[in-house]
């Protein structure tokens, strides 16, 4: 087999109270941020323990994925590295380079292409098998799975968690509810960029047809950045508004711009929209996040497998996430 093992790569996110911080220095890298900013934030952590859950979701697709790839006749290892916090890329690379992995799949925990939830990713990686050669190890050359945004399991992960949020939310509300999107804004130049605004549609389009919906609506969460920059929008709170002021009477939020519940999901979410959403009497609820729904991490594994035979026939690989490297306003830190 020409491949040795798998790489998730994902953001990170702290594991503990004291991880918060150092975390969002991370995150940030040095940028000028006020400190009563860096502290609001820390606070959203706090709120749920100072754990994000990213990490452990994260780890079990990772471990669900290797089981898979195991059942289909290809037992490779899988490891994960952050781009934030532990396990840093740069040593999931030294360990995967130490015990003689030389070619890798990346598989990028992000469905829609940009630059902040693609191309970086990919920038990341180059550096950490830059400090490979510069460490004198061998490297650890890394192809990256094709773009599975509209993945049918991708859409049939979500679609099944959208009919059990609808089922929370009750039948006479669930027949008048809403079906709104979420992902996370990026600066409109980045978006012009890039096929993000165009993925989420579809990726929206095929989960609201898969559950019979015909009213739904892609909105913007986690917008960062100086108010006077023009990032996507609607942001949810504002459109939940809005709505609820046209006659709207229930909301069912589906993330589908993430792929677990980390604290972006759990703070903007179930926190700050759940509060409008209370306070204007609407009825709301939310989708999980594909997490480690069996039908996504067979979406993942289906998307190793056909790399692995597109490469024993030799074909061409594919070549994902062009978006611009150029550097773009951060993103909140509320992964």
């Amino acid at each position: 087999m020409s491949f040795d093992a798998v790489l998730v790569i994902a953001f990170g996110g702290p594991e503990g109270p004291d991880d918060v911080r150092p975390f969002l220095g991370n995150v940030l890298r040095g940028r000028c941020v006020p400190p009563e900013r860096i502290e609001e934030v820390a606070h959203h952590y706090e709120l749920f323990g100072g754990v994000s859950p990213l990490a452990e979701i994260t780890r079990r697709q990772a471990e669900a994925l290797g089981a898979r790839l195991a059942g289909a006749g290809v037992p490779i290892p899988v490891y994960v590295g952050m781009r934030n916090w532990h396990p840093f890329l740069a040593d999931t690379l030294a360990e995967m380079s130490a015990a003689g992995v030389r070619r890798a799949i990346g598989f990028i925990m992000a469905p829609h292409g940009s630059y902040a939830s693609c191309g970086q990713y990919k920038e990341n990686v180059r550096d950490a098998r830059l400090a490979l050669r510069d460490r004198g190890l061998p490297d650890v050359a890394v192809t990256y799975v094709g773009s599975w945004y509209a993945h049918p399991l991708f859409i049939a992960a979500n679609a099944a968690h959208v009919r059990a949020a609808l089922a929370r939310l009750g039948h006479r509300l669930a027949e008048r509810a809403q079906l709104v999107f979420t992902a996370h804004s990026i600066p409109l130049p980045a978006a012009e960029r890039s096929r993000y605004r165009e993925q989420l549609q579809e990726s929206s389009r095929l989960v609201a047809a898969a559950v019979g919906r015909t009213d739904w609506m892609v909105v913007y969460q986690s917008r960062s950045g100086r108010p006077e920059d023009a990032w996507l929008e609607p942001d949810v709170c504002d459109h939940l508004r809005a709505a609820r002021a046209r006659g709207l009477d229930a909301a069912v939020l589906c993330p589908i711009g993430f792929v677990c519940d980390h604290i972006e999901v759990l703070y903007d979410l179930d926190v700050e929209a759940a509060q409008v959403a209370k306070e204007r009497g609407l009825g709301f609820v939310r989708a999980e996040a594909a997490n480690d729904d069996p039908l996504f991490v067979q979406m993942m594994a289906d998307q190793v497998v056909a790399l692995v035979e597109r490469d024993r026939r030799g074909r061409a690989l594919p070549i994902v996430c062009r978006e611009s490297s150029a550097t773009l306003a951060p993103a909140r830190p509320q992964r």
